[in-house]
C-alpha cells in the first residue's frame, strides 16, 4: 500500500510563488522571474536605533547568499544547492526545497544603507540595517552688529 500525503494548500502555495514572481522588481528580467525554487520565511522589525531582517535560510551556506541595497531596496538572493544522492538507494523521499530564492524589500527613508550588515547563525539570516541620525534643530543665536 502507497501512502500519499494530502498537501491542500499546494495549489494556494503554487499562486503565491507566481504572484511573487510577477510582482517582483526583477519581473522583466526572464531569467530571474523563472529561476526562483522557493521563498525563505522573514520576520522583520525595528528597534530604536535600527531595522532587523530576519530570514529562515536553512541548509543555505553564506558564501552562496548575496545582498544588495539599491535604488531603495534590500534584496536578499541565495541558493540552496541539493544533496547528492546516492544511486544505489532503491527508494528516497525528498521534500525539502532546494533551489534559488529571491526577497525583496523596500527601505524605510531613514535607513543608513552604507552601514547594513549581515550574519548567518544556525540556518537564520540577520540583516540589520541601522537608521541614520536624525537631524536635530538648531538654534541660531541673533547677535547686534
Amino acid at each position: 500500500m502507497t501512502v500519499v500525503r494530502y498537501q491542500p494548500w499546494t495549489l494556494i502555495d503554487s499562486l503565491q510563488r507566481q504572484l511573487d514572481q510577477a510582482f517582483s522588481p526583477d519581473a522583466g528580467d526572464s531569467a530571474a522571474a523563472t529561476d526562483v525554487s522557493w521563498i525563505p520565511q522573514v520576520d522583520i522589525y525595528e528597534e530604536a536605533g535600527r531595522y532587523v531582517v530576519v530570514a529562515d535560510v536553512p541548509g543555505v551556506e553564506p558564501k552562496d547568499v548575496r545582498i544588495t541595497a539599491d535604488k531603495g531596496l534590500l534584496t536578499i538572493r541565495g541558493e540552496k544547492h541539493a544533496r547528492e544522492v546516492q544511486q544505489g538507494n532503491a527508494r528516497q523521499r525528498l521534500e525539502r526545497r532546494t533551489g534559488v530564492f529571491v526577497r525583496t524589500f523596500t527601505l524605510p527613508e531613514g535607513a543608513d544603507v552604507e552601514a547594513i550588515t549581515a550574519r548567518q547563525t544556525h540556518g537564520v539570516l540577520e540583516v540589520v540595517i541601522p537608521k541614520q541620525p536624525q537631524l536635530q534643530p538648531r538654534n541660531i543665536e541673533v547677535r547686534a552688529a
